[in-house]
């Protein structure tokens, strides 16, 4: 592959005008709106398909190095000792991450078919690890040497640990409220920690002034259009593990709106491509307490901000910072909008556990929560089949963890103490 990439411009999805694919693209020059970066389909078909891919020792988010935005040099497989002196691909393993049939679950939810895409797992144990991956690379291209971001806790952990392996210095910017499983993820990989007393839009508002002031690389996915083409690649594994023959939905958890968009992004380059012969519909989740995108959709008007009134913190963003491609996601599917009550996502995280043996912080299991809500109540049909991603690991936010599983037996070493706690229990 040569030093050059499948890219043809960065188009803005808002008043339409063509921008060229530079390493420091942001937002659209004529009118500040977010662009989306579009290929050369007809290329991509001519050069690979989707044997091809399958053929690939990489078992990464890089796999797909045809629908990325990044060099050619930089993503040629090191495995097959083929790899650039100069390539910029992160240290971390990101992708490819367990895609489990969840037959238990699908029966205790009343659906025929459900899987799961466990990106809890992967190095900073969110989907988000996806987004930072992409930007470490194309901060590389831009020739930076710092990357800062403003985040509700993943998206920081997730730049933290990609950025610590890859050399560079980062600036992070965190609401108060962000846990402190997440805040401590921070720390460990050495970012220089800015924890907010506001809002998450007080807290974006500040790192994006900072940004502007240092000159830092931009790693916001809602103002960086390149992070969500790293987000997108958890569509491309769906699609491959399902051998490339789509379910009817997808379930994602939403917040500010970049993960949605970038599920849907995804399935649409495999479908401009060739790859796959049918979209599948979204289902959007959020949080009750913090709904502006599915509030929007439910009511055919525009969005409006919504307090952060939710336990899952990584979907609590009542502005969110790219409405446009997230509405647009929405509808484009003819998606369905379910919003979730706090106890419903915390019994989601108990049901994922027992049924799946699948650990999810809140927002990681809201996805899941919105399935069963729209199973019970008619939105979607018990015949369907369905994925539902999991976007972060439960280890995230274990306060949580704890309040959905509740404490456990506290007893002296005495076995007839047991044997009367499992018996009140009707254990034994």
């Amino acid at each position: 592959m040569n030093d050059r990439n499948y890219v043809s411009n960065a188009v803005c999805v808002k008043c339409g005008a063509v921008h060229e694919a530079k390493p420091d693209l942001t937002t659209c020059e004529k009118c500040g709106g977010i662009l989306d970066i579009r290929y050369d389909y007809d290329r991509i078909r001519s050069d690979t398909d989707p044997a091809k891919i399958q053929a690939r020792s990489d078992r990464s988010m890089w796999r797909y190095r045809e629908f990325l935005p990044v060099r050619g040099d930089s993503l040629e497989d090191p495995a097959n000792g083929q790899g650039s002196k100069t390539a910029l691909l992160p240290k971390l393993r990101v992708g490819w991450s367990p895609f489990y049939r969840a037959d238990r679950l699908a029966r205790e939810i009343g659906l025929e078919t459900l899987y799961i895409k466990d990106d809890g797992i992967n190095p900073t144990a969110s989907l988000k690890d996806r987004a930072s991956a992409m930007a470490v690379v194309k901060a590389s291209e831009a020739g930076a040497t710092t990357i800062a971001c403003s985040s509700t806790g993943n998206a920081a952990s997730s730049l933290a640990g990609n950025a610590a392996a890859a050399g560079f210095e980062t600036y992070i910017f965190v609401p108060e409220r962000a846990p402190k499983g997440k805040v401590a993820q921070l720390m460990m990989f050495g970012a220089h920690v800015i924890s907010v007393q506001g809002t998450y839009e007080d807290t974006f508002r500040l790192s994006a002034e900072a940004i502007d002031q240092y000159g830092w690389y931009n790693r916001n996915a809602a103002i960086n259009p390149y992070l969500m083409e790293g987000k997108k690649t958890v569509s491309f594994e769906i699609a491959e593990q399902l051998n490339w023959k789509m379910t009817d939905y997808v379930a994602v958890s939403v917040g500010d709106g970049c993960t949605i968009a970038g599920v849907w992004k995804g399935f649409k380059d495999l479908f401009a491509a060739g790859f796959i012969d049918r979209l599948p519909r979204l289902i959007s989740v959020q949080a009750q307490g913090c709904c502006p995108l599915n509030r929007a959709i439910a009511e055919g008007t525009d969005w409006r901000p919504m307090e952060e009134n939710t336990i899952a913190d990584s979907i609590a963003v009542g502005v969110p910072r790219n409405p446009d491609k997230a509405l647009n996601a929405i509808r484009e599917s003819n998606g369905v909008v379910v919003n979730v009550s706090d106890e419903e996502i915390l019994a989601a995280m108990r049901l994922l556990g027992r049924t799946s043996g699948v650990f999810a912080e809140p927002a990681g299991a809201a996805a899941t929560a919105g399935v069963k809500k729209a199973v019970g109540t008619g939105l979607i049909p018990q015949d369907a089949s369905v994925v539902t991603i999991v976007t972060g690991s439960g280890l995230k936010d274990v306060a949580n963890a704890m309040k959905a599983a509740g404490d456990p037996l506290l007893l002296p070493p005495d076995l007839k103490r047991l044997e009367q706690a499992l018996s009140a229990q009707g254990l034994v």
